[in-house]
């Protein structure tokens, strides 16, 4: 019988030490994630030169949301494209805005994401779901601008 409650308590701290380092290691690919999102966010912007052309990345831009928002377009407009919030968790949504600099303007591609935030900013339910559609979208939004726009 001391044997048995050994094991069983033996076990217990082992399954607590393995949880303790499996929230260590979710707390790392929290902060990970972060950072690349961060950096994807600092990639979706671009600057264009002129009227003409900004005209045209605005144009691209508002074609790009459409494409991969989990929702359609509700306003569109020289300064602001918009999506409608998503109905379902785990679905990512884009948005734009244009921003005057001078004769060109820049161009800024923004996400988010329901279920991907809980309280207090904390990792959501769909947290690794919208990771993996908003890090490739807004890292893809400038090159596709730039291939796009080199071929017209």
């Amino acid at each position: 019988m001391k044997t048995t409650i050994a094991i069983a308590l033996a076990a217990l701290a082992l399954s607590g030490c393995m949880s303790a380092e499996k929230q260590e290691a979710q707390a790392r690919d929290f902060t990970r994630s972060e950072s690349l999102l961060d950096t994807a966010q600092r990639n979706a912007s671009v600057a264009c030169a002129d009227q003409t052309q900004c005209d045209k990345a605005w144009s691209l831009t508002k074609d790009y949301v459409a494409a991969h928002s989990s929702t359609s377009i509700v306003r569109a407009d020289a300064a602001a494209i918009e999506t409608d919030v998503p109905s379902r968790s785990g679905k990512a949504v884009y948005s734009a805005t244009r921003v005057a600099k001078g004769s060109g303007a820049t161009i800024t591609l923004y996400a988010q994401c329901r279920g991907m935030y809980g309280q207090d900013r904390a990792m959501g339910s769909d947290y690794d779901d919208c990771v993996e559609q908003i890090g490739p979208t807004q890292n893809g939004f400038v090159p596709f601008l730039n291939q796009h726009l080199s071929s017209q």
